[in-house]
């Protein structure tokens, strides 16, 4: 009879086990194996369990040794801290975007909660943080004018659909194949009409419509501002927000304890309560009066050319911004990288709540997220955590917000709209990459001239026509001159923007009068206008004893 051998299998989590296998005898003859529990001193064989049932239970066991904790007590308390400092940004830059869209400053307040509450809690993102955003500031203004603020609901809810349908399609990765130039040209444009507008609102005035009318009316505001003490007093806040808002981010400690925006604010507060000064304050209506749902009128009007193009416009422009966030968030962290065609459908879902509310559109906003992951978010509980705290103060001190001078909020959004000048991006693109530096500026100014979704559109199509330019390289080489035929050789892409000068190298070509041989293999791409008009120049040109030899590029 062999001696039996214990091989230890796995330990458990008990301290006072050890579990091995141990063969034992059978009545046949044969061998089986079976489980056995023995104390880990005496080694004694205490109990035999069947071995399915110890697999089972021991493999639950495993499990529960080895399972992380949902929330881990000290990454609860990191995305507790980053919470309420991304709470305290989210507040005045949530009022003052809603005042700036020309809404009720509510309505900014609901967009943050539904993207902390909702969209913070759905995947794709881990730690960037979604809400009202001032890339949109501008379409928003333009749609509430021109549609009225019940329609606005609508816009973003069918924004939000189209969002989601675009996930579902796994349409997010296109998004980062949009020119960097656009993006950038977009935002500046942004940033232009959103700093032309609050400097009629630095000085309690109504601003003009379009982008040009709010640039032309600056020489007259400036007349009536001088003339104007209560304007100048108005100003005197705006200007001093700014001014604090700018030294305040150059104060590292004091940056690190209270959120710039916040100490703006709150100090231009103090200073129009202390000297009385005879300012305009934020108007607060209620939060349920003001979230008012769309009605049926207002869904009908989605068969208008003009309701469709603005929801395109959000659609698109709502997206490209969050993913654009997206990539630069991951590259402020080492967790997990961001789906984006997971979330392009939360960001779409949050715009469907927020439409349904009658809400402002929402997008991932970069000053927000980068906060959050600064002041150390470790998982999406921060920011679900900060639509927490915003709902809390929506409900409980409304009365809170009709302190706020509006010259307080005018100037952290003049603030924020210089940061999407990309004046130093625009100085580098010039020396390195000037037709780059051409789109950029041309989307810049379309969106001032015009508005957004067509100074986007005008961008984009100047985008694709300098690719489609710089890829059209095309010239032609003379191999040789053999019995008097002359060989050319054209290489690279010949398409419709490089024929007149193709054609004007072919002119050029010495003719010793017997005859051209034309090579076109080494052709990567011809179009249909080049075969014509290559055809056409063979006929044109061909010397009396020798015809024009054209030999066919490869098939692409």
């Amino acid at each position: 009879m062999s001696t039996a051998r214990s091989v230890t299998l796995y330990r458990p989590a008990c301290p006072h086990l050890d579990v091995f296998r141990c063969p034992i005898s059978h009545p046949t003859g044969k061998r089986s194996a079976s489980l056995c529990a023995a104390p880990r001193t005496g080694g004694n064989l205490m109990e035999k369990i069947p071995f399915g049932r110890a697999r089972k239970v021991l493999l639950r066991a495993k499990l529960r040794s080895n399972r992380r904790p949902l929330i881990q007590l000290a990454d609860l308390r990191a995305d507790f801290t980053a919470s309420l400092v991304v709470f305290l940004i989210a507040v005045p830059l949530s009022v003052g975007i809603a005042v700036a869209s020309g809404v009720p400053v509510e309505l900014g307040l609901v967009t943050g909660v539904v993207g902390g509450l909702l969209t913070g809690l759905l995947p794709g993102s881990s730690l960037q943080v979604s809400g009202p955003a001032a890339g949109l500031t501008v379409l928003v203004y333009e749609a509430v004018r021109d549609y009225g603020l019940g329609a606005l609901g609508v816009l973003v809810l069918a924004a939000g659909v189209l969002q989601i349908a675009m996930g579902l399609l796994h349409l997010g990765r296109w998004f980062r194949a949009i020119s960097v130039s656009v993006v950038q040209g977009m935002l500046a444009g942004i940033g232009l009409v959103l700093i032309a507008g609050q400097l009629y609102a630095l000085t309690d005035t109504h601003p003009p419509a379009g982008g040009l009318e709010k640039l032309g009316g600056l020489p007259a505001l400036i007349t009536d501002t001088v003339t104007s003490a209560d304007a100048l007093s108005a100003v005197s806040v705006g200007v001093g927000t700014t001014v604090v808002l700018a030294l305040w981010l150059r104060w590292r400690q004091g940056a690190r304890a209270v959120p710039a925006p916040l100490a703006a604010v709150a100090l231009a507060t103090a200073a129009v309560a202390a000297l009385s000064l005879p300012v305009a304050r934020v108007e607060v209506n209620g939060l349920l009066d003001a979230v008012q749902p769309p009605g049926g009128d207002d869904f009908a009007r989605l068969g208008e050319i003009g309701v469709l193009g603005t929801v395109l416009a959000f659609a698109l422009i709502a997206s490209a911004e969050s993913l654009f966030s997206a990539a630069a968030v991951d590259r402020l962290h080492d967790g997990p990288r961001t789906d984006y065609d997971k979330e392009l459908i939360a960001q779409g879902a949050g715009n469907t709540v927020c439409g349904v509310l009658g809400a402002l559109p929402m997008t991932a906003v970069i000053v927000r997220s980068a906060a959050n992951v600064q002041a150390g978010a470790r998982t999406k509980a921060s920011r679900v955590l900060h639509g927490l705290w915003l709902l809390v103060f929506a409900a409980v001190l409304p009365w809170a917000l009709e302190i706020i001078p509006v010259a307080a909020l005018a100037g952290v959004l003049i603030h924020a709209g210089w940061k999407l000048i990309p004046v130093r991006d625009v100085v580098r693109l010039w020396r390195e990459h000037r037709g780059e530096a051409v789109v950029l500026v041309v989307t810049t100014g379309a969106i001032v001239v015009t508005n957004l979704f067509e100074g986007v559109i005008t961008g984009l199509l100047m985008a694709v026509a300098k690719a489609a330019w710089e890829t059209s390289h095309v010239h032609v080489e003379t191999v040789g001159t053999v019995d008097g035929v002359v060989r050319a050789r054209v290489l690279g892409n010949a398409n419709f923007l490089k024929l007149p000068e193709l054609l004007d190298e072919l002119e050029e070509l010495p003719r010793p009068g017997h005859g051209v041989e034309l090579d076109l293999s080494g052709l990567r791409h011809m179009d249909h206008a080049c075969r014509t008009a290559l055809t056409a120049w063979s006929e044109r040109n061909a010397a009396p004893s020798a015809a024009v030899t054209t030999l066919p590029p490869p098939t692409p």
